[in-house]
């Protein structure tokens, strides 16, 4: 639920990260099948709404500039889709202010969707288990699904096959992106598969269903992310990235998230993540850096 501001609600849109990244393949339609672990930061993009006759957006904060044309927002493009499959939707006046980085390989965009998709079902009464609303969420992106309830599960197929809530322990992070923008299909690209081959690589272990943090990471630790490379190739400023990650005291776990730029470390204790995440953004200025929990 959103809270209140006098008319207006807000709207938490959390960061997504995915623990694993793993391609199975390229369908004949050129999409790619994908197998991940995901869950979702603390920190965010906030979403405002004002209930009113016309659909509206303005973006404000230190990632707005970066995020592009209005009309083509993914939060407008979420309460079009929706609008289309429920007659007579109330609709009204967004106000987004943008935190977290973009195209960085945390979901932004589709978290924001994902906001705007509930603020929409409360104003309209509408279930979140409502097929409109899950269909207006495939429609306007493959991640927006996952994004709806913002809990940790293993997605696959383009990322709308959800599975359970995997129920883990808190799982404390640093993340971390070289303030760099990376175009998904362009990572994409540097895979190579051909349309309708299988890659022939192993799917995503998954920790067991309310595994404590040290089964989870030890799990996630037999993963990978199959699009890591690529990223790098592109950039290669993320292996400085990981690297530094990796040199944290106390990191037990680093890799990159999505299709880059952003890492993340995982880490035994908040403490030790929050110390961490201190030493690292003094460390590196002009970088992007947080500490999270992952849930």
């Amino acid at each position: 639920m959103g809270l209140s501001y006098g008319p207006r609600r807000v709207w938490r849109a959390r960061a997504k990260v995915n623990l694993t990244l793993h391609i199975l393949g390229r369908r004949e339609d050129g999409w790619h099948e994908l197998d991940s672990i995901v869950a979702f930061a603390g920190c965010s993009d906030w979403l405002f709404f004002e209930p009113g006759e016309a659909l509206g957006l303005t973006v404000e904060g230190p990632m707005a500039q970066a995020s592009g044309e209005i009309g083509d927002n993914l939060v407008l493009r979420a309460a079009r889709h929706l609008q289309d499959r429920v007659p007579g939707l109330r609709l009204g006046r967004f106000h987004l202010r943008k935190n977290l980085p973009v195209a960085a390989g945390l979901g932004g965009g589709s978290a924001d969707a994902a906001a705007a998709l509930r603020a929409l079902a409360q104003e309209n009464a509408l279930a979140l288990d409502d097929p409109r609303l899950w269909a207006a969420a495939r429609a306007t992106g493959a991640d927006v699904p996952a994004c709806l309830d913002s809990r940790a599960r293993q997605m696959s197929g383009l990322g709308e096959k959800l599975g359970p809530w995997l129920r883990l322990a808190p799982l404390y992070a640093v993340l971390a992106n070289p303030r760099l923008a990376l175009a998904t299909p362009a990572v994409f690209a540097r895979l190579g598969f051909a349309k309708g081959a299988p890659s022939g690589l192993s799917p995503s272990p998954s920790p067991a269903i309310g595994a404590p943090r040290s089964a989870a990471t030890i799990a996630l630790q037999e993963g990978r992310n199959d699009m890591q490379a690529g990223a790098g190739a592109l950039a290669p400023e993320i292996s400085d990235v990981l690297n530094a990650l990796s040199a944290l005291e106390g990191a037990s776990l680093a890799r990159m998230s999505g299709s880059g730029a952003t890492c993340f470390a995982l880490f035994d204790e908040r403490a030790a993540a929050v110390r961490a995440a201190n030493g690292l953004a003094r460390e590196r200025p002009g970088w992007w850096v947080r500490a999270t929990v992952l849930r």
